[in-house]
């Protein structure tokens, strides 16, 4: 067959058609045969179009969607190919294999339990209200803290949640925690492409949050992940809830007047976009206008930075998988902010500051980073701030 326009005056057929034979047309040649048959997926000994170190580097930042001139969304094509071989091959990353055990069988990553979720609260000078012990009904509060995974379990992410939570306790804030009733959001899993498991914690929080009467309050999130996963995934399973950041809300909270930054904070901020509060929801403004209004700090922004942003490498479950392929993400984009010779690198994600810090870590070991660099997250730089104290606050006190 010829196109419709093709074979007029050169002897075919008025129209430009020509004759298509009944049997249809006929098979790919055997030389083309042969790359039809490669796997889609597979080693170059495989004979595969994309190796499985390629697939599964992917942090799923949205960099390329974001710079593409013909809006391909690589991101949704890369996570159906990861389902593929999770849920039908059954071929992943061996490392990654633990991570799901643990969500399955603990509701975390890191396989700590129920039980240790509410150990970021202990020795705060105020009591954390928890849903179903103080309180019964979240119309009582303005707001459910959905904390995280990593807000609850890991070290240098509690000192975010304290944090944020001082905040709330010092503006007035009425809110409370679901504690031990809370699982992983499920990003980790549906980013990897474990799609099952996904829908299972995503569910089980859906009627753990309905049964608390989320529907009737605003849940604040300090993981863009989570911020993500319940906002704009939830939905899709019947969770429809107001959610916000954690910079959103001190954002909000300076602005009415409920939150004053008054102790100067002499040191340079760079500040790093976390890529699921940035690139996915446009959070760019939030972060910046905290930071802007800490007396005494002065900001410099990395070359990459905003749309443009560079990942810190923990996406797509990444904070779960060693890296095979090149220089590390966290190293490059730290190289990028330790250039500007800043006292503090920024950030509002738990998953950037672990990554980040162990990037500056390596690179005090080796000589290459000054001993007070520090990685925090917004919410402590401005409680370092809103804390009265009289005198200037070095950027490593507490």
């Amino acid at each position: 067959a010829q196109h419709p326009g093709q074979g007029a005056g050169q002897g075919g057929r008025p129209g430009g058609y020509g004759h298509v034979p009944e049997s249809g047309f006929g098979r790919v040649p055997t030389p083309g045969q042969a790359q039809v048959d490669r796997p889609l997926v597979g080693t170059l000994e495989e004979g595969g179009v994309i190796d499985p170190d390629v697939l599964w580097s992917c942090t799923t930042c949205g960099a390329c969607v974001e710079q593409c001139p013909v809006d391909i969304e690589h991101v949704d094509h890369i996570l159906d190919m990861r389902r593929f071989q999770v849920l039908v091959e059954s071929s992943f990353p061996s490392e990654a294999g633990t991570m799901l055990r643990n969500l399955e069988n603990k509701g975390d990553p890191w396989g700590l339990g129920a039980r240790a979720r509410l150990d970021w609260a202990k020795g705060l000078p105020f009591d954390v209200p928890v849903v179903g012990e103080d309180v019964t009904d979240l119309a009582e509060v303005d707001y459910l803290y959905w904390v995280g995974c990593a807000g609850a379990l890991e070290d240098r992410a509690k000192k975010t949640t304290r944090a944020f939570a001082e905040l709330l306790h010092i503006a007035g804030v009425r809110f409370a925690v679901l504690g031990e009733a809370e699982a992983c959001s499920g990003d980790p899993a549906r980013r990897l492409g474990n799609e099952f498991v996904f829908q299972m914690l995503a569910q089980q929080n859906i009627e753990t949050l309905d049964e608390a009467g989320a529907g009737r309050t605003v849940i604040v999130a300090t993981c863009p992940h989570c911020f993500n996963s319940l906002g704009r995934e939830y939905p899709q399973l019947g969770g429809t809830y107001e959610v916000v950041h954690h910079t959103q809300l001190l954002s909000r909270l300076v602005a009415e007047g409920r939150l004053t930054p008054i102790t100067p904070i002499d040191a340079l901020v760079t500040y790093h976009d976390p890529c699921y509060l940035g690139r996915h929801n446009s959070g760019y403004t939030p972060p910046r206008e905290i930071l802007a209004g800490v007396p005494g700090l002065r900001t410099q922004e990395m070359h990459r930075c905003k749309e443009r942003g560079f990942c810190c490498g923990a996406g797509g479950a990444r904070m779960w998988m060693e890296e095979k392929i090149g220089k590390r993400v966290n190293v490059e984009r730290v190289d990028e902010a330790l250039a500007l010779d800043p006292d503090v690198v920024s950030t509002a994600c738990p998953f950037c500051l672990v990554m980040l810090g162990d990037a500056v870590a390596a690179k005090k070991q080796d000589g290459t980073a000054r001993e007070d660099v520090d990685v925090l997250d917004v919410a402590q730089l401005m409680l370092r701030s809103v804390k009265r104290n009289i005198t200037v606050v070095p950027v490593d006190g507490t």
